[in-house]
C-alpha cells in the first residue's frame, strides 16, 4: 500500500487501528502474517478461523494460488477483530493481497482508503446479484465481489400451526401472519419469538418489518417506519410474542423456538443444522411485507476484496485468486460449507436442485438488501444503534413507537 494511501485513513479509522495495535496476527499454522519479500507468496485474510489449514476451505485457498502460480500465506480472524486489523495493516502499508470482510464493514474501509474498487482491478461481477452486490457499493463504486450471503426468514412449527388450524400458505402479509398468532395463541400454545436486544442483532432483526412497511433508514421516524415498530409491540401487548424477546438475542431467540411450543421464529439459515436437531417437523417461509409479498430482509455474508498496494502489479494475481475463489465451481462447495446462500442465479438454481429446502432461503436471499445499501456506507452504524435503542424504548413501554422513531431521527440528525 502506498504511503499517500495510508495518510488517508481518518482520525476515527486511526483510534480504531490503536485499538488494534497490542497484537500481533498470526497465520492458520501460527506464523507471522506479515507479508514477506518474497513476490511468489500473496497472502489472504479470511474471519473463518473454523477452519483448519487442512479444511476443504484451505484446500482451496491453496488451490486457487496453485492455479495463479503463487503460494498462498493465510491468516484466519474471528470477525470482530478482523476489521481492526486490516485498518492497522493499511496504516503500516502491509495490507494482506485479498481480504475477506463481512458485508457491512466494506464500506468503512473503502472510505478509509484501505480497499480497491474493481474497476482497478477489473475483477468481473457481471454475475453477481445487483442487491448483494450493492452492499459492498459506495459512492458509485464497487468494492468486491460477495462471497455468499445468509439472511432471515421465519421458521414454523407444523405441528403447532396443524393444532392450530393455520394454513401457512394463507400467510401473505402482516395481516394475516396477526390472524395465525391469534390462533396459535387460542390453541394454548406461543406464537412467535425473535430478537430485539439492543445491539446490532436487534436491529438485524427489526429491519425486515422495517423496510417491509416500505420505510427507508435516512427516515427513521416515517409513518410507515412507526408501523412496524407498533407491529412488534402490539405482538406482545396481546402475547402473541414474549416479552423475553428485548433481551433476546438471535441464539436465546432459537432456545425459545427449539422447546417446541412457539408456531414461529425469526432467524437465519445458521440455524438450519440445527432446525434439523430440534425434533419436530419445521418448515420456512420468507418474512412478508406490510401489504404482501416478501420483505426485504438485511444480507449477512461476506466480501472477497483487494486492499490497496503499493506494487500495484500485485493486483493481476490478486485479481486471479479472487475470481477463482468465487467461480461457479468454488462458490458451490463453499456456500455450502458455510451454510450459505450462492450470490449468482447459477449455483442457486444448483444448491435448490440439490436440496430442495433451500428455495424458501433464496427466495429470502433474492429479496435481502444490505445494510449499507443505498448508499448509506459509513452512516449506517449510527443509524443502526438509535434504531435499536427506539425498539427497546417501545417494546419496553418507555415510549410510543412514533416517539421512540421521533427521537431516534433527532439523535440521528
Amino acid at each position: 500500500m502506498n504511503r499517500s494511501t495510508g495518510r488517508r485513513l481518518t482520525a476515527a479509522t486511526l483510534t480504531v487501528v490503536a485499538l488494534a495495535t497490542g497484537t500481533t496476527a498470526c497465520s492458520s499454522d501460527g506464523s507471522s502474517s506479515a507479508k514477506g519479500e518474497d513476490s511468489g507468496t500473496y497472502t489472504i485474510w479470511d474471519p473463518y478461523p473454523q477452519f483448519a489449514k487442512d479444511s476443504a476451505w484451505a484446500k482451496l485457498l491453496d488451490g486457487c494460488g496453485s492455479e495463479a502460480g503463487v503460494k498462498i500465506e493465510r491468516t484466519a480472524f474471528d470477525t470482530s477483530d478482523l476489521t481492526n486489523k486490516a485498518l492497522l495493516a493499511a496504516q503500516q502499508d502491509n495490507s494482506p493481497d485479498v481480504l475477506i470482510v463481512d458485508n457491512p464493514v466494506v464500506s468503512t474501509l473503502a472510505e478509509a482508503g484501505v480497499l480497491t474498487t474493481t474497476d482497478d482491478t477489473e475483477l468481473d461481477t457481471s454475475k453477481a446479484d445487483p442487491n448483494l452486490l450493492a452492499a459492498g457499493q459506495s459512492g458509485g463504486k464497487t468494492y468486491g465481489t460477495p462471497i455468499g450471503a445468509n439472511t432471515l426468514a421465519l421458521y414454523y412449527n407444523k405441528d403447532v400451526l396443524k393444532a392450530a388450524g393455520v394454513d401457512v400458505a394463507s400467510i401473505k402479509d402482516w395481516k394475516s401472519l396477526t390472524a395465525a398468532l391469534e390462533k396459535v395463541k387460542k390453541a394454548g400454545k406461543k406464537g412467535i419469538t425473535f430478537s430485539a436486544i439492543g445491539t446490532e442483532e436487534g436491529s438485524f432483526q427489526f429491519l425486515p418489518w422495517f423496510w417491509g412497511s416500505g420505510a427507508k433508514l435516512t427516515e427513521l421516524d416515517s409513518a410507515q417506519g412507526a408501523s412496524a415498530l407498533s407491529l412488534w409491540t402490539d405482538w406482545l401487548g396481546k402475547g402473541y410474542a414474549p416479552n423475553s424477546v428485548i433481551n433476546n438475542t438471535q441464539t436465546t431467540s432459537w432456545q425459545e423456538f427449539a422447546s417446541g411450543d412457539y408456531a414461529f421464529a425469526e432467524n437465519g439459515t445458521w440455524q438450519l443444522a440445527n432446525a434439523e436437531k430440534a425434533g419436530f417437523d419445521y418448515g420456512v417461509l420468507p418474512i412478508p411485507a406490510s401489504g404482501g409479498g416478501n420483505a426485504a430482509a438485511p444480507t449477512g455474508g461476506e466480501f472477497v476484496t483487494v486492499p490497496v498496494q503499493g506494487d500495484t502489479g500485485r493486483y493481476t494475481t490478486a485479481q486471479k485468486l479472487v475470481t477463482c475463489l468465487t467461480s461457479t465451481e468454488n462458490l458451490y462447495a463453499t456456500d455450502t460449507t458455510l451454510s450459505y446462500v450462492a450470490p449468482t442465479a447459477e449455483v442457486q438454481d444448483k444448491q435448490t436442485a440439490s436440496n430442495a429446502e433451500l428455495k424458501p432461503w433464496v427466495a429470502a436471499v433474492k429479496a435481502a438488501k444490505g445494510r449499507t445499501s443505498d448508499d448509506l456506507g459509513t452512516k449506517y452504524p449510527k443509524i443502526s444503534e438509535q434504531m435499536w435503542k427506539a425498539v427497546q424504548s417501545a417494546l419496553s413501554g418507555a415510549k410510543s413507537p412514533k416517539d421512540a422513531l421521533a427521537s431516534a431521527q433527532s439523535a440521528v440528525k
